[in-house]
């Protein structure tokens, strides 16, 4: 089966609005997935450049390129662990995760991920543990205690240092806004 890499597919309503807009275009996929799409048969060279003008009507784009693929399997990885870690155990780092799902070195996905991206994984992990952390701290629904937990810190005190850092404010202060600023997942991905 053929399998096209699209990015920023990085949450289950992308996953919906592009198969909903494929399917609208004439090019209804067989699975659509974080970061793929799947067809039975191949679309032709015609197909392609429809489904990439339909992807980037709606804010993603189809990757040719094999470093880009992987780049973005890598980012959608993350996005991934982040927010549905508190449901996995987390007994497994980071970088042994993304070496057994990618079957590659972690020094070599470092290496590809930095260079594309012009920032490593790590700071790529934090950028959203952080947006993540915006996101819970904004429902209200849990203490800053459990937050730390469900993101995996090491305690609260190093969750609130390492937002102090990323944001400027106290994660107190940031739940008091009444207009926080929160970013999109796939804006995470640009360097700053």
């Amino acid at each position: 089966m053929p399998i096209l890499k699209i990015k920023n597919i990085v949450c289950p309503r992308c996953i919906r609005v592009v198969r909903e807009e494929l399917t609208a275009a004439g090019y209804p996929p067989e699975a659509v997935g974080m970061g793929t799409v799947t067809y039975a048969t191949p679309p032709d060279e015609g197909g392609v450049r429809r489904i990439a003008e339909v992807l980037k009507e709606n804010g993603f784009e189809l990757l040719l390129d094999a470093e880009d693929q992987q780049v973005e399997q890598i980012k959608a990885l993350i996005i991934d662990h982040v927010r549905n870690q508190n449901s996995k155990p987390t007994e497994e780092n980071l970088s042994d995760y993304l070496s057994r799902e990618l079957r590659q070195n972690y020094a070599t996905l470092s290496k590809l991920f930095s260079g594309h991206e012009g920032q490593t994984i790590e700071r790529f992990l934090i950028r959203q543990k952080i947006e993540r952390v915006k996101e819970l701290l904004t429902y209200g629904e849990e203490n800053l205690s459990e937050i730390a937990f469900d993101l995996d810190y090491s305690s609260t005190a190093h969750l609130s240092g390492q937002f102090k850092r990323e944001t400027g404010m106290t994660p107190t202060a940031f739940r008091k806004l009444k207009d926080p600023d929160r970013r999109s997942l796939d804006a995470l991905g640009n360097a700053e």
